[in-house]
């Protein structure tokens, strides 16, 4: 059976980063091929009738219904949307409305009131998103005291997208350092984080994958040879196991799965 394929948008009246969570229903249908097209801040009469010409377009191209996965808070906006054929999935209709009933309460509406269910208004994450970027890959030792997390491992074991997702999900701080020869040969952590071992957290990987994420950036190269991907993981693994560090394995997990782990241990009461 060949793999069918459909678009999907992402339409919001906002950024888009609802919508694009809820986007994440499309992994558990693995036999379909999709082209994502995301549509931010439609917030008009004549935004909304830019998307649906795109939606129209999409299935005469594909001669399949596009999928639609909306967070448009006006209602007007969004019946209007759905004049196109397509099969929707819309949060404020199958989620927001029907909730509101069941509280008897009036919901928001208003663009951007989902960006503090987790528990961090707007204005932490964009917060926590700079000091992400400023303090990604050792940039910078300034201010690491205001981190919520550390994450460290050996290069390309996935602590920038690790740390990008904490800051924009969950208005977390998070730094992170590689691990280098330097420090295995030591046997020791970088000197300026031996003061934060309460904040680190560890990622690792299996060796196949990151000699192949290494051979896009490096190829034919030491940095990149499985050899030196075996000895650097083996060497790392063991420095973190001295340290008293916790990890997990970035290999076959998702930036959100290992969010979730390293918010469970970040997030333990102290004992």
């Amino acid at each position: 059976m060949s793999q069918q394929k459909r678009t999907a948008f992402f339409i919001s009246d906002g950024t888009g980063i609802t919508a694009g969570a809820l986007g994440q229903l499309l992994a558990h249908f693995p036999e379909t091929q999709f082209t994502q097209i995301r549509i931010p801040f439609t917030d008009s009469d004549a935004k909304v009738d830019d998307a649906q010409k795109r939606i129209v377009n999409a299935r005469m191209e594909n001669g399949q219904r596009p999928i639609v996965i909306m967070s448009i808070g006006n209602q007007k906006l969004r019946a209007e949307l759905k004049e196109v054929d397509a099969y929707y999935i819309d949060l404020f209709d199958s989620f927001i409305e029907p909730l509101g009933v069941e509280l008897q309460e009036e919901p928001l509406t208003r663009p951007g009131v989902a960006h503090s269910i987790s528990g961090a208004i707007y204005s932490d994450r964009m917060e926590a998103i700079n000091f992400a970027l400023g303090h990604d890959d050792g940039m910078t030792h300034n201010g690491l005291n205001q981190a919520n997390v550390i994450l460290v491992g050996v290069s390309r074991s996935g602590k920038t997208p690790t740390s990008i997702y904490l800051a924009m999900q969950f208005g977390i701080k998070a730094a992170n350092y590689p691990l280098t020869p330097e420090d295995f040969e030591r046997k020791a952590l970088p000197p300026i984080l031996e003061g934060y071992i309460d904040k680190i957290f560890g990622l690792t990987i299996q060796a196949d994958r990151l000699c192949s994420l290494r051979s896009e950036r490096r190829p034919n190269s030491t940095y990149a040879s499985l050899d030196n991907c075996r000895k650097e993981i083996t060497d790392c693994e063991n420095l973190m196991k001295r340290a008293g560090i916790p990890w997990a394995d970035s290999t076959t997990r998702s930036v959100e799965e290992l969010s979730a782990i390293i918010l469970q241990k970040i997030r333990q009461p102290n004992t």
